[in-house]
């Protein structure tokens, strides 16, 4: 009976052995680069996952040899050598020694080395980046954006709140629609971690989108509005905070139609409104450079920096949601930032450029409204009558507001009038302004807008003193005081009234 009971036991301690000696792990690891993605086959033995040496050969294009004398291999990648003792948990690179977590193992006839080579040893002498991020089951070749991205539900806020930490930071949109709010990221790939998510009835879920670089977070039947801002992760990243907020007991929602779907007319808040929504518009972007200095610096780098700065004192001042159209070096068509706009019913877009002028002593900010080609009695006209009847089930008929998108902004002019006048006074205090402070122009941008909505040319870049101005950080700091102080000012009904006369439409040197 007793030796029974020592071969069974000898059995279960060979079958533990055999199992934990080449057994493969729980999933592959996946190699991602421009090509595409391939499986990285390893194997668990013991603590340790490890890979054979023979198929890094055929995964990396390296050369391996076995040097049986020296009990030592020799890993080569375009006459870069690693080298690695058989007997040792250390690689050597050109006389600098790095650990491992165990020495080369040969396992059936094959020899294996652990999966951290690849990131500690083999990343040292390739001439691409390659990381590997063993907990995400990735490795990364080449010059790939594969933020880290970790989001959080706090189940004990007062409302609901979902917090993203992405590292390092990367573009980024908030795109509110009817049931669900999608974060648009400017990457490849998503190193993404979820929570599990304890519904108040504002958040139902959170899951990768479609594609896959958009996280989407459905939302439940509480939810109202939510109110989006951004702060500094260290070392290199950003927390994006969605604070979202209850439905108001009694809503309205006319319609109306444009590029981009469905968007509702929108105005200055009432008193009672506790989030503005406000879109602000960085200047081209991506391929269109647009306006450049003599000393280099591009009209883009400005407007984005500018953008960033406004949208970070609206949010701590107004407590407001505030989105950008581009946050990052990207092109962005010109009705697409409008549509932004209107998709998240926005209660006022503010477009923001550099301007140009041949005539190099050309100077000052200026503020532009838009002119639109017809008359603007007529064109109002339109814009306010402009309705569908459509059928009700049941029977009968409903007038439904439809908008025509190169109508839209009609029905605002004096709105954004007014908004231009407010953002005027609050500029003249704090930066140099042109003799054609305020003007109006057919700008494409403001056209499809159904809010109040101004472009602001904040000065001339093709001025030698203004171009080095316009990229410092006290004439942003000045320019981004005085249009939050006109922003606040607007929602809360300071306006200065209309001049006795009004200006004739003028057309703009740059947009």
């Amino acid at each position: 009976m007793r030796r029974g009971l020592i071969l069974i036991a000898a059995v279960l301690v060979a079958a533990v052995s055999l199992a934990g000696q080449g057994a493969p792990p729980a999933s592959p690891l996946r190699l991602v680069s421009s090509a595409g993605t391939r499986a990285i086959p390893t194997i668990q033995n013991g603590d340790t996952e490890l890979v054979a040496l023979d198929d890094l050969t055929a995964l990396f294009a390296v050369t391996v040899k076995e040097d049986a004398v020296a009990r030592a291999f020799t890993v080569t990648y375009k006459g870069k050598t690693v080298v690695l003792s058989q007997n040792q948990a250390l690689a050597s690179i050109s006389g600098r020694l790095v650990s491992m977590p165990a020495s080369p193992a040969k396992i059936s006839n094959r020899w294996y080395v652990p999966v951290e080579f690849i990131g500690r040893a083999l990343s040292l002498v390739y001439d691409s980046p390659l990381e590997l991020r063993k907990a995400s089951r990735l490795v990364i070749l080449g010059p790939l954006r594969v933020p880290r991205v970790v989001v959080h539900h706090d189940a004990t806020a007062p409302q609901g709140r979902i917090t993203i930490d992405l590292v390092p930071t990367v573009g980024h949109q908030v795109v509110q629609e009817p049931t669900r709010l999608l974060i648009k990221l400017d990457a490849d790939l998503l190193d993404l971690t979820l929570p599990q998510i304890q519904s108040q009835g504002f958040v139902t879920s959170v899951h990768a989108g479609d594609p896959p670089t958009t996280l989407v977070v459905e939302l439940g039947p509480r939810f109202g509005s939510v109110k989006a801002a951004d702060a500094p992760l260290d070392p290199d990243g950003t927390r994006i905070t969605l604070d979202l907020f209850p439905a108001p007991e009694s809503t309205s929602a006319p319609a109306a139609i444009g590029p981009g779907g469905p968007a509702g007319p929108a105005g200055p808040a009432g008193p009672g409104s506790s989030v503005h929504t406000i879109v602000i518009d960085p200047g081209h972007g991506g391929d269109e450079t647009g306006a450049h200095g003599a000393k280099g610096m591009l009209e883009k780098t400005i407007t984005l920096s500018v953008a960033r700065r406004l949208k970070a004192a609206l949010e701590t001042r107004l407590g407001a949601r505030v989105l950008l159209t581009r946050d990052g070096d990207q092109t962005v068509g010109l009705d697409q930032r409008a549509a932004l706009a209107n998709n998240n019913k926005a209660e006022l877009f503010l477009s923001l450029h550099v301007n140009a002028s041949l005539r190099r002593t050309a100077s000052g900010a200026e503020v532009f409204y838009l002119s639109l080609d017809r008359a603007d009695e007529e064109a109002r006209r339109v814009a306010e009558s402009e309705g569908v009847a459509m059928p009700v089930f049941g029977g009968g008929t409903r007038e439904i507001d439809v908008i025509l998108w190169e109508m839209a902004q009609a029905r605002h002019i004096e709105q954004s009038a007014g908004l231009a006048r407010a953002i005027e006074r609050s500029l003249r205090t704090s930066v140099p302004m042109s003799p054609r402070a305020i003007q109006q122009a057919p700008f494409r941008v403001l056209v499809g807008a159904n809010m109040p909505a101004v472009l602001v040319e904040m000065g001339y870049i093709t001025n030698g003193e203004q171009e080095g101005q316009l990229g410092g950080e006290s004439l942003q700091a000045r320019l981004v005081a005085a249009l939050a102080d006109a922003i606040g000012r607007f929602f809360a009904g300071d306006v200065p009234p209309p001049p006795a006369t009004v200006p004739a439409p003028a057309g703009a040197e740059h947009e």
